[in-house]
Order: C-alpha cells, then structure tokens, then sequence
C-alpha cells in the first residue's frame, strides 16, 4: 500500500476543454418603415396647412348658399288623463326572529 500523504509518482495532468458558441441575435430590421411612415404623415400635415394658408384669400364659405331657413312645426294639442295608479295591498314587513339563548 502506499502512502496517502505523499503525491503520486506519475501525475496525470488533464486540461480544461472548453467550447464557447456565441449566438447573435436575430437582426431585426423594418424600423425604417414606421420612421417613413411618420415622415410621409408629417408632410401630407403640412401641405394641408400650407394650401390652407397659401389659397389666395379666396374664402369658400362665401359661395356657400344662405343656410338662414325658417322652419315652423305645427304640433298637436294632445290632452291625455293623468294615468292612474294601482292600488297596491297592505303588505307588514318580515319579521326575524330574536337571538335565542344556545342550548
């Protein structure tokens, strides 16, 4: 037997193995879309107000046909009776009996 305290005559030395995957994440593109999509909304914004602005002075509601209209409704003299009430019957409320003592 030998012994325990002292090292081994031949040392078996084994190196660490290592393997290292890096995984990359996905790409994801289409940002440039919702980016387009604000440019293009800002611009229609400001041509409206640009041809709003710029039209000349010219006032469409101006040629605009007079909206001034009478109107008279004749309604009808409706004299209905009060509508009349059941009776209702006499009716006690629910009596609950008392606490009784536990037996």
């Amino acid at each position: 037997m030998t012994d325990p305290n002292l090292p081994p005559t031949e040392r078996v030395v084994v190196e660490p193995r290592h393997t290292t995957v890096n995984v990359q994440p996905e790409r994801r593109s289409g940002g440039g879309g919702v980016v387009a999509f604000l440019v293009i909304g800002l611009l229609v914004v400001v041509a409206i107000i640009a041809f709003a602005l710029l039209n000349g002075n010219q006032n469409p509601i101006e040629k605009a046909a007079d909206t001034n209209v009478a109107v008279d409704v004749e309604l009808p003299d409706v004299n209905l009776p009060e509508p009349k009430m059941p009776e209702l019957p006499q009716v006690e409320p629910p009596s609950v009996p008392g606490p009784a003592p536990a037996e």
